[in-house]
């Protein structure tokens, strides 16, 4: 089994090298299984992509600025059943892939798994804010709006057949979107999402440090809902949801899906 962990990074360097050490700490995983690192250097003027392959990941290229076309590169060059997305400031714990992979293994109709954060760096102030106001709104506002969990892209794993299914529509070329929740509005009415509270990585309070880089966070909200409006409105995914629900019994397996 191969498991790959796509980091989108543009002059993280010193941040990078954290987040990677930390992987390369992980423990009690499997003994046949492979864990891929997936760094797409977006254009950095650092040693991002040094730090990268010294730590023995696969450094892919994407010079075109912004987020949402580096991790959707990413996910298309992972080899992995699994896939899972940090970012460069994350530092994820020792179980963290040990956990995802147990989950999966116990969840045969799991789509994807998504976690939260615990932040780092900055004023405790500036930590609550960012929990509480912009993780914790995100988190009830959006699985009200989506009717699922939204995914969290500095902590997830998807199965690959899900990016498969998606990655020829996700809006890959605006940079000022949410990247994550543009995923979780492509996310199909037989996909499963599961939040797990318990699945947390540390990640940096830098978005958050002024008045400017939460408001830039929050503005990015908007664009990307307008990108599925109305297609994708709370009621049309309901029905959606429900059409699939009604279609699905004494229908067998899902679109897509491994049996």
């Amino acid at each position: 089994m191969i498991v790959s962990v796509v980091i989108p990074a543009r002059d993280d360097a010193p941040m990078l090298a954290r987040c990677l050490d930390a992987l390369g700490r992980q423990t009690g995983l499997p003994d046949d299984l492979e864990v891929e690192i997936v760094v797409v250097d977006n254009g950095s003027t650092d040693a991002t992509a040094a730090v990268a392959r010294e730590a023995g990941a696969r450094v892919i290229e994407e010079p075109i600025a912004g987020i949402p076309r580096a991790a959707s590169a990413g996910y298309d060059a992972a080899r992995g059943e699994l896939i899972a997305r940090v970012d460069a400031d994350s530092i994820c714990p020792p179980d963290w892939l040990a956990r995802a992979i147990a989950i999966f293994a116990h969840d045969d109709e799991l789509s994807v798994l998504t976690g939260t954060g615990e932040f780092y760096g900055a004023s405790e102030l500036v930590h609550r804010i960012g929990k509480a106001w912009y993780l914790g709104g995100m988190y009830w506002s959006m699985t009200g709006y989506l009717g699922h969990p939204p995914i969290f892209g500095s902590n997830f794993v998807m199965r690959s057949e899900v990016w498969r299914q998606l990655r020829a529509e996700v809006h890959r070329s605006q940079r000022t979107i949410h990247d994550d929740l543009d995923l979780s509005l492509h996310i199909k009415p037989w996909m499963t999402v599961r939040y797990d509270p318990d699945f947390v990585v540390q990640i940096s309070a830098r978005p958050f440090a002024t008045f400017s880089g939460f408001r830039r966070r929050l503005s990015w909200v908007l664009p990307t809902l307008r990108n599925h409006w109305p297609d994708d409105s709370p009621w049309n995914r309901r029905a959606a949801r429900r059409r699939w629900e009604e279609h699905e019994t004494g229908e067998g397996s899902r679109p897509g899906h491994a049996a």
